[in-house]
């Protein structure tokens, strides 16, 4: 019996890193550590994502406005919809994607078979 595979943490940018917990066929979630201070700029994608706030507080822009979260929130976007972050204080958050982002689980793949090489 083998132990089970952890997926890799992957730096998204500086101060903000991902690590994928779970995917099926049309739902993916990942665990996000943003560190205070940080940002990730202003993107868009294809999938609806939720995103929830389990500790520490930061600033989602989406579509230029500005929305605060705080621990035990969580906010809802739409597809394509442009959204960046501005992190308040270190924050930890669930995020939730449909259908999955394919492109991470690539990135997922590659970390680990580099790991292994």
């Amino acid at each position: 019996m083998s132990a089970k595979v952890e997926n890799p943490w992957i730096q998204i940018c500086p101060g903000i890193k991902r690590r994928t917990i779970t995917t099926g066929a049309s739902m993916y979630q990942m665990r996000a550590e943003l560190e205070a201070g940080s940002r990730l700029p202003e993107h868009s994608h294809s999938q609806e994502q939720i995103v929830h706030v389990l500790k520490g507080r930061l600033r989602l822009l989406v579509a230029g406005g500005p929305h605060e979260l705080g621990a035990g929130e969580a906010f809802y976007l739409a597809s394509d919809v442009p959204h960046g972050i501005e992190t308040l204080e270190d924050t930890t958050v669930l995020d939730t994607f449909s259908p999955p982002r394919e492109d991470y689980l690539a990135l997922d793949e590659k970390a680990r078979t580099s790991a292994v090489a």
